[in-house]
């Protein structure tokens, strides 16, 4: 980065607060008390982020007579449910290419489950009055580089042959139409497979349904072993047990009360940046009359969006693995991942040159090596999982929740039977390995950006195992 460029980004930052956005409101609700003593229950729910809450929420809809508790460790929607991006997309397998290419046969079924599940969604967000600033807007998909320009039209040619189709190709007068970069070259457009949404707005919105319908939800309260009791299954917590008949675990990137799940998923270390509001003027020059989410084609790509507020959001890049995958919250804020993601900022819309950033945040999520979520269930089907979303979590988190219910149920649904539910992503090797092999990919993936995607030996090798490393 040149030295004014470093000097506009530096002192773009210097009143960010250290803290998510969306967290920081003053609507923010209440903490409910600790679970204390011995509680029964048909179904526990641990976590409190959006898995274990549409859990909560459909199992009460499925059967208004279960008794559901639901356990948070610390308050609900604090973690990654709270600070992402709030990108909520119908895809259920962390986009098309990816579920095309590790599950073709099943693919047209996956895409319509995910259709009804955004539809669902939004349905539920009208049921619920749930005050969550939702715009069901679309998504642009921008090339920056020629290389990605080129295979977004090759792979608008491909999804329309293959009868997948749903997607505009924008040529750069068309992309700059809608939202207007120097460092735009085309685009794809999907109009209605994403809706944007305030992210903690969801997840309190979505424990007030809980609340609403019954559920008992108890924030501070980790749950911290598990094991069997009688023909049911015990958690213990800090201050007391749930003995339930059934478990449901939404905790992701937190190490999974099933020990064997846990080399299935690592922790990334994900970025982003808020904008104070734009001015009308500020707002005029860059156009977003559509207000859609767009992201970028890089391997190491940025995600941006509009605000309720017309702030804009401008996250990614840098996805950060610690050593170990042990969680530090330490890593939450990287001064030099933000002076990075704001000089990438104004030199994508030096338009907005003099707009300051009003909170610089950051946190982790769970990936797993397949870049979608997997199922499963222990103690002899009384307890069911859901984990890997890998930054797609917003939207397929909901479905996950079915799932788990399904599988808890017993019975095989059209959700159960499906391949991608029935299978596993390969888990990641111990350290160092594990460590080294992401390195290496990162490494490999930023040397493909620069070098027209060219893709190297490591890359080549990871893509035909099915392997690979994403935020």
């Amino acid at each position: 980065m040149a030295p004014d460029a470093m000097r506009t980004a530096a002192h773009s930052l210097s009143d960010a607060r250290p803290l998510a956005y969306w967290l920081d409101d003053p609507g923010r609700p209440a903490a409910l008390p600790a679970l204390t003593g011995d509680v029964r229950c048909d179904l526990l729910v641990v976590g409190g982020g959006y898995s274990g809450l549409w859990t909560a929420l459909l199992a009460k809809e499925r059967d208004p007579g279960r008794d559901v508790v639901l356990i948070e460790g610390q308050e609900v929607g604090w973690a990654a449910s709270g600070r992402n991006g709030g990108f909520c997309a119908a895809s259920l397998t962390h986009g098309l290419a990816n579920g095309l290419e590790r599950w073709p046969d099943e693919i047209g079924t996956l895409e319509e489950l995910g259709a009804r599940n955004l539809d669902a969604i939004e349905a539920a967000v009208a049921r619920y009055s749930l005050d969550c600033d939702f715009e069901r807007t679309g998504e642009i998909d921008v090339a920056t580089q020629p290389h990605q320009l080129d295979e977004l039209r090759e792979w608008h040619r491909r999804t329309e042959e293959l009868g997948l189709g749903g997607l505009e190709f924008l040529d750069r007068e068309q992309v700059r139409s809608h939202v207007d970069s120097p460092t735009f070259l085309g685009g794809l457009l999907d109009r209605s497979g994403v809706a944007m949404l305030h992210p903690a707005k969801l997840a309190w919105g979505l424990k007030a349904a809980c609340l609403g319908l019954g559920v008992r939800v108890h924030e501070h309260t980790p749950g911290l072993e598990i094991a069997r009791s009688g023909t049911g299954v015990a958690v213990r917590t800090p201050y007391g047990r749930v003995f339930a008949r059934d478990v449901a675990l939404g905790t992701n990137v937190f190490p999974s009360l099933v020990r064997r799940v846990r080399p299935y998923t690592v922790p990334v270390y994900d970025y982003a940046l808020m904008t104070e509001p734009l001015s009308a003027d500020q707002l005029a020059s860059v156009g977003w009359h559509g207000r859609q989410g767009l992201g970028d084609s890089a391997n190491q790509f940025h995600y941006f969006r509009l605000s309720a507020d017309n702030r804009i959001l401008w996250g990614g890049y840098d996805a950060v693995y610690p050593y170990g995958g042990r969680l530090d919250p330490s890593l939450d804020q990287r001064p030099e991942t933000f002076l990075k993601l704001a000089g990438q900022f104004f030199a994508c819309f030096p338009q907005l040159s003099g707009v300051r950033f009003s909170h610089a945040w950051g946190g982790a999520i769970d990936t797993c090596s397949r870049f979608s979520a997997f199922f499963g269930t222990a103690r002899r089907g009384r307890v069911a999982y859901a984990a890997g979303y890998t930054g797609l979590g917003v939207g397929a988190t909901r479905f996950g929740a079915e799932v788990m219910l399904d599988l808890l149920s017993g019975r095989e649904t059209e959700r159960t039977s499906l391949a991608m539910v029935r299978s596993k992503p390969m888990p990641f090797p111990p350290e160092p390995f594990a460590w080294a092999g992401i390195e290496l990919t990162k490494r490999s993936l930023a040397r493909a950006d620069s070098h027209g995607g060219h893709r190297d030996l490591w890359l080549r090798s990871m893509d035909r195992l099915g392997l690979g490393f994403d935020s």
